[in-house]
């Protein structure tokens, strides 16, 4: 009988030939994302030598600081020098200037690098200050240098016009040409060893109280020598403050909007992810403690 429609016959199975494909490879190198995971870890261990220089978003109050400066020193390198002396003068934190216009001149006075631009102080403003402002903030870093620059200011003059009250020195003591930025970046040193690692803080302190110590040894600005060191005592007092800000969390290694809670997303890597680092000791040297 014939077989109903539909219900065909299943045919013979035929053996296929293996159809070859190329081999597929397992490197873990294969493929820009794998080698993107190969090469972040040694990025992350080469040390941003750029964020020692101030930037107009991380470090705004060094940065414009140190514009004002370069402007300034750069015209005064132009400008006639009966000019510029007359200037330097007017703006002169000596007690004749004090008494009559304190809160101008001591201004005023901060507008001006001794040796200009190509000088130590300048190097040491730009480094020092952007290294405290992408730890502490703009404010306190201003505080801290506005503190030394006022206080060791005064420290230093008042004295020099109790002693022409009482005769010990001439009358023109009053008008000791001072000027400079000098005193603020000491305080901004002892406050920057108090946010650096042990094993940088006490060597920077010790070596910069010893290089000011000579200064003081060598008597040939006694005054301002001794000013150099209040104001290392300044920024050491500092502490606490430049201090409060990372116990608040709000970014202790940079500036505003960079950095922060730094230590939180630390800990929940070392919780969670595996194979990431955090500043472990045999990443980044010195420059682990230095470098924001």
């Amino acid at each position: 009988m014939p077989r109903q429609r539909g219900e065909a016959a299943p045919e013979p199975s035929v053996p296929r030939p293996p159809v070859s494909r190329p081999p597929v490879s397992r490197s873990p190198v294969s493929g820009p994302r794998a080698l993107a995971r190969v090469l972040a870890p040694a990025r992350s261990r080469v040390p941003r030598a750029w964020r020692l220089f101030p930037t107009p978003t991380g470090t705004p109050f060094t940065f414009g600081y140190a514009a004002l400066l370069a402007v300034v020193s750069t015209t005064a390198d132009h400008a006639p020098p009966s000019l510029v002396h007359a200037l330097q003068q007017g703006s002169s934190t000596d007690v004749a200037h004090l008494v009559r216009h304190p809160v101008l001149v001591l201004l005023a006075s901060a507008l001006w690098i001794a040796g200009g631009v190509a000088s130590m102080y300048a190097a040491g403003f730009v480094l020092v200050l952007t290294a405290l402002e992408r730890r502490a903030g703009g404010l306190r870093t201003a505080g801290v240098f506005l503190l030394g620059h006022v206080v060791a200011t005064l420290a230093t003059e008042v004295p020099v016009g109790l002693s022409v009250l009482t005769g010990h020195l001439p009358g023109s003591s009053l008008h000791r040409l001072d000027y400079g930025i000098s005193f603020g970046v000491a305080a901004s040193v002892g406050a920057l060893a108090g946010l650096l690692g042990p094993w940088l803080r006490w060597p920077v302190l010790i070596g910069f109280a010893a290089v000011l110590t000579g200064d003081l040894i060598a008597f040939t600005d006694p005054l301002t020598d001794w000013g150099h060191l209040l104001s290392l005592a300044i920024g050491v007092s500092t502490w606490p403050l430049v201090r409060g800000r990372r116990r608040s969390g709000t970014g202790g290694t940079g500036g505003p909007g960079e950095g922060g809670g730094r230590g939180a997303a630390c800990r929940g890597r070392r919780a969670g992810a595996s194979g990431t680092s955090c500043g472990s000791p045999g990443t980044g040297g010195v420059a682990r403690w230095f470098l924001p």
